[in-house]
């Protein structure tokens, strides 16, 4: 049975599909939603249009209910001009050696305007919006609430899902260290912050009042019963739903996932300049030399988003941004819907394995 926060929303399963900006589609959330849990559209990288463009795809395909996440960011960043230089140069280099008739480009804006995002999406009214990277004012938390849209936060400490407990949030998504994709740390420095799941969650669980949703490494309904027993009132899975046919990810990482070696799971700033879980792969190996030197997000992924592209078309993985969480390797190739069902499945055998 879902908690009380997912029933409320009209959610029959406790299992939420992550939002992974890039790699999720409109028809994968549909589908996760479709099946009685709840999906989530990842739309940090979209223009606001785009955002209720793909927002409308959902609904034409479900009525169900399903998430929105962005990223919150400044509206304007500083840009330290000698160090864009370097590190154009440095990824020009790169593609070069690989053969990738590619080179980098000044983009007009680094990122999508997030007072804009945040506009669009009070317009699409999802049933939930979550955050990562950096708290929401009180005032915009009442807002979207006042909209009947729930707002849940990303915390990664016990201090900052306390954190987004004071700003009044429904509930906290728990990131643990093995979730694939960038971390939402926000108070403290990112290797700081890189706490296990199932040591965090009784953490945070005791630590507040609001819902806990489990996130970081659940492959399977076991999984997400042990999440469960530890105080979660969800499990959210991403790298799970990777590997299928909705998922936009391209072929090659789809095909790396299932090779995935635990070891090989690393966090990764060389592609977006923010901390995130993925393949530590030939891009990354190459560019450890230059850490000193890397802009800072959004600045960095701006750069690197048309060598990602090109890798993508040449399916060169090795190349990629290859999110996903530690048990990688545990993919299951199966329509959203499917995989729905069969973490379902797993979920109730053990609960009466438990019993």
């Amino acid at each position: 049975m879902p908690s009380a926060f997912l029933r409320l929303l009209g959610v029959e399963h406790p299992l939420i599909q992550a939002p992974m900006s890039g790699s999720n589609t409109p028809a994968l959330v549909a589908a996760v939603s479709g099946a009685g849990a709840l999906g989530s559209l990842g739309a940090g990288y979209l223009e606001p249009q785009a955002l209720l463009e793909q927002v409308a795809q959902i609904r034409a395909a479900t009525g169900r209910p399903f998430a929105l996440n962005l990223f919150v960011l400044p509206d304007a960043f500083e840009v330290d001009e000698a160090q864009v230089d370097a590190i154009r140069a440095r990824l020009d280099g790169l593609m070069e050696r690989e053969g990738l008739a590619v080179r980098t480009e000044r983009p007009t804006r680094w990122a999508p305007c997030f007072s804009d995002q945040l506009a669009a999406l009070r317009e699409a009214r999802p049933a939930v919006a979550s955050f990562a990277f950096e708290l929401l004012s009180k005032a915009q938390v009442r807002e979207l609430q006042a909209l009947d849209i729930r707002v849940v936060g990303t915390a990664t400490s016990v201090a900052e899902a306390r954190a987004w407990a004071e700003r009044g949030a429904d509930a906290v998504c728990v990131q643990g260290a093995e979730a694939g994709g960038h971390r939402g740390t926000f108070l403290h420095a990112p290797e700081h912050a890189l706490i296990g799941l199932f040591a965090l969650l009784p953490l945070v669980a005791r630590a507040v009042e609001i819902p806990v949703i489990a996130a970081g490494g659940i492959m399977d309904g076991r999984g997400m019963l042990a999440a469960e027993v530890l105080g979660a009132d969800a499990s959210q899975l991403g790298t799970a739903f990777l590997a299928g046919p909705e998922s936009a990810a391209a072929p090659a990482w789809k095909d790396d996932l299932g090779q995935a070696q635990d070891h090989r799971v690393a966090t990764i700033y060389s592609f977006s300049g923010r901390a995130a879980r993925g393949l530590r792969n030939r891009f990354v190996e190459a560019m450890e030399p230059f850490a000193g030197e890397l802009p800072p997000y959004p600045i960095l992924n701006a750069l690197t988003a048309p060598l990602r592209r090109a890798a993508a078309a040449a399916g060169r993985g090795d190349l990629l941004s290859e999110w996903c969480g530690q048990a990688a390797a545990r993919v299951r190739p199966m329509p959203a819907a499917e995989l729905v069902r069969v973490l379902m499945d797993e979920y109730a055998d053990a609960r009466r394995m438990l019993a």
